[in-house]
């Protein structure tokens, strides 16, 4: 794949690519495995010095497919596509990646889907995880280049998320509010996470949309990614998901998994400058749930 720039300094090539987000390992990868560097038409080294309004082209080798992934044929409900990127919806009781326990994940249908597509990159690169019980929107990198432009993206709070969620607790949830608490994996679980002093900051912010009885549709945006963040989150404060046996949540409302989906997506495309925005309507059970709730309040 190839890339084109115009330097706005004097500098080494390698300086300059690196604050076009191409990385060390990337550059080994154009030294050592058939990619290359042009500079105004002439191949060059990462080393040559550029001129402040030269022309550089970078050839980014394909990747191959890892033989570790193995292809599963599923049928995906793809959102959008281009070169760089792929957003899916992808549907609850799947996975996002392989683990022990689970090798029917949503990576293993997107190889599937990329080598039916026969497309030059064959890496499978997820920029945002959903687990395994949550549906919506998913996006994936299409090659190693856009998924560290998209990481870069990620730390600086750039992509956008937002999620329905049905909780329930005792009391009344406020209208709308922060969360702010550290997250840590439990001492006695690999699984289980909880708000504790020793873990990582995480951030989350809600909005109450409807109120069912003791039943609250709540729009969730994240402002970190920390694992299970929001069902953490909701527990902490004493409204877990529905559905959320793991952390709580009440197991009677006619859902048979956490009641969260992520329904919206956003991100400043790195490589057109353009705002791409998405949305997922929800999936069936979950709008069961709300017009059962509708019926009996």
């Amino acid at each position: 794949m190839r890339f084109e720039f115009i330097a706005d300094r004097d500098c080494q090539v390698k300086a300059f690519l690196k604050g076009q987000g191409i990385s060390k390992s990337l550059l080994a990868k154009v030294k050592f495995k058939g990619g290359r560097i042009r500079v105004n038409g002439h191949e060059q080294n990462a080393v040559y010095l550029l001129k402040t309004g030269d022309r550089v082209m970078v050839d980014i080798p394909d990747e191959k497919p890892s033989d570790s992934l193995i292809p599963v044929k599923h049928d995906l409900t793809i959102v959008y596509e281009d070169d760089h990127f792929l957003i899916i919806n992808k549907p609850y009781a799947y996975p996002s990646i392989p683990s022990v326990l689970h090798s029917n994940t949503i990576a293993n249908f997107v190889k599937y889907y990329y080598m039916a597509q026969d497309y030059p990159n064959k890496q499978v690169h997820i920029v945002t995880r959903l687990d395994k019980d949550t549906s919506g929107l998913m996006l994936l990198a299409k090659h190693g280049y856009a998924h560290a432009r998209m990481d870069k993206e990620l730390q600086n709070k750039a992509v956008e998320k937002r999620y329905y969620a049905l909780v329930s607790g005792s009391g009344n949830l406020p209208s709308e509010g922060d969360i702010i608490a550290p997250i840590a994996r439990r001492d006695d679980s690999m699984i289980t996470r909880h708000v504790h002093q020793s873990g990582k900051y995480a951030h989350t912010s809600y909005k109450v949309l409807k109120k069912y009885g003791d039943v609250y549709l709540i729009d969730i945006r994240l402002h970190t990614g920390r694992t299970h963040q929001i069902r953490v989150h909701l527990a902490h404060i004493g409204f877990p998901l529905l559905g959320d046996d793991l952390y709580g949540g009440r197991m009677d409302c006619g859902i048979g998994r956490q009641a969260l989906h992520c329904y919206y997506l956003s991100f400043r495309d790195p490589f057109t400058g353009r705002l791409n925005s998405q949305q997922a309507d929800l999936t069936d059970d979950f709008d069961s749930v709300i017009i059962d709730l509708q019926e009996n309040k």
